[in-house]
């Protein structure tokens, strides 16, 4: 069997019995232009082995494998998918992998590969956020590009800029290791079942290992005290972060060159790198 010969996704779906489970925030891509075309973010995979969080009954896998990719490894915790996912395995014998897990626990750093790493996916709503962070805070930078999908909302967070509406923690944690773009907005409708909301493609590159700023812990303990109550001023929100230092909100803050007066969506990415900085010398 080849990948022209695989049965259609929607007659995969219904042999094996694979509804969605809302329990694991599961929507199905079926459209192969439209994989096709997320596939094709990933760059040149012909040398490549891409990792693939989440693949269900497969419609990005086959996406990736036929726009070239060396070899693809998927990770998938719902255990039902794997017979069908089986069927891919088949058709393209050495260049395709199935790692039944919680991506979650998982340390692809780890896993076999050749060439460049690529990961992507169409990640689950219920756990896309923690698996971005994840990837962002490890250590080494292990992925050579993040090619990910997210609830709309989601992903204007990732590529957010100082200023905006949807700026916040999500987007300075991206921001101290990669360079982000949103790529393109899935309406819906192509969806199976159709969520809610509509979806929206971001891809991450890293940046070079000299320009990337490393303390994510300190840069998210300052985040997320920063953003806590973002209507609040610095000098109020902070004092979370602060609390676990030997120094107040404002000295942290003049420290760093930061306005107290000033509120979280108003700074910079590299506002909080030195704010981190602060922090992580008045925790030391």
């Amino acid at each position: 069997m080849s990948m022209d010969q695989l049965p259609p996704l929607r007659e995969v779906i219904a042999e094996h019995g694979l509804g969605a489970d809302k329990r694991f925030g599961q929507h199905y891509l079926l459209d192969l232009n439209l994989t096709a075309k997320i596939a094709r973010l990933c760059g040149d995979m012909t040398e490549a082995t891409v990792f693939e969080v989440g693949p269900g009954p497969g419609g990005l896998t086959r996406g990736l494998l036929s726009e070239g990719a060396a070899r693809v490894t998927v990770i998938e915790k719902d255990r039902r998918f794997v017979p069908a996912l089986e069927q891919i395995s088949e058709a393209v014998p050495g260049r395709f992998s199935i790692i039944e897990a919680d991506a979650l626990k998982v340390d692809e750093s780890t896993l076999p590969h050749d060439g460049a790493r690529i990961l992507a996916s169409n990640l689950p709503y219920n756990v896309g956020t923690a698996l971005l962070i994840k990837w962002l805070e490890a250590d080494p930078i292990w992925w050579t590009r993040l090619v990910l999908m997210f609830q709309k909302e989601v992903a204007e967070r990732v590529v957010a800029k100082a200023g905006d509406k949807q700026y916040g923690r999500l987007a300075i944690l991206a921001a101290a290791v990669a360079k982000s773009r949103y790529a393109f907005t899935v309406p819906a409708r192509a969806f199976t079942p159709p969520p809610k909301v509509d979806s929206a493609v971001v891809v991450l590159e890293p940046l070079p290992e000299d320009q990337r700023f490393t303390d994510l812990k300190a840069l998210s303990i300052v985040t997320e005290s920063a953003f806590g109550q973002r209507r609040k001023t610095l000098r109020k929100s902070l004092g979370p972060a602060a609390s676990q230092t030997r120094v107040s909100p404002e000295a942290l803050l003049e420290e760093a060159g930061i306005d107290p007066g000033a509120r979280a969506e108003t700074i910079a990415p590299e506002g909080f790198f030195t704010l981190a900085r602060a922090w992580r010398a008045a925790r030391d």
